[in-house]
């Protein structure tokens, strides 16, 4: 089984961010990524390697991949812009381990703006549904 790659800041910042920025700028600009709210990206990008007792909370890519998604939307470690970046971060991490997603980017982006809008208890269950999402929308980065 090949190791799943996480995400950095550094490819946050030169990949999902600026593609967020050049490709979904809209009608409201994303601030400069230095603008961004101190450890929140970084927490956000160690949750989906968490251990406990040795063995990782969030099992294989698509469990990782939902509660990355699913944090860079609700914990809001920009000042604006999180849907918009947390979708472009999830395809730089799928694609980081030679994934990708067969979807649109309304789609993605309404999935971002119901997961925004989900009641916080309801994080189990948001977090079950992104990861069912991504499983039937996986393919392969390379055809």
């Amino acid at each position: 089984m090949n190791k799943i790659q996480n995400i950095t800041i550094k490819k946050i910042k030169h990949i999902a961010h600026e593609m967020a920025v050049k490709t979904m700028g809209w009608d409201e600009p994303i601030p400069e990524f230095e603008t961004r709210f101190p450890n929140v990206l970084e927490s956000c990008i160690v949750t989906p390697f968490q251990k406990y007792e040795k063995k990782y909370l969030y099992k294989g890519l698509t469990g990782k991949a939902a509660i990355l998604f699913y944090l860079l939307i609700k914990n809001h470690p920009f000042q604006n812009g999180n849907k918009r970046i947390a979708v472009t971060a999830l395809l730089v991490f799928l694609y980081l381990n030679n994934k990708w997603l067969s979807s649109t980017e309304v789609e993605m982006y309404n999935l971002a703006k119901w997961i925004a809008a989900s009641p916080p208890e309801a994080k189990e269950e948001v977090v079950q549904y992104i990861e069912k999402f991504i499983r039937n929308k996986i393919v392969s980065a390379y055809k």
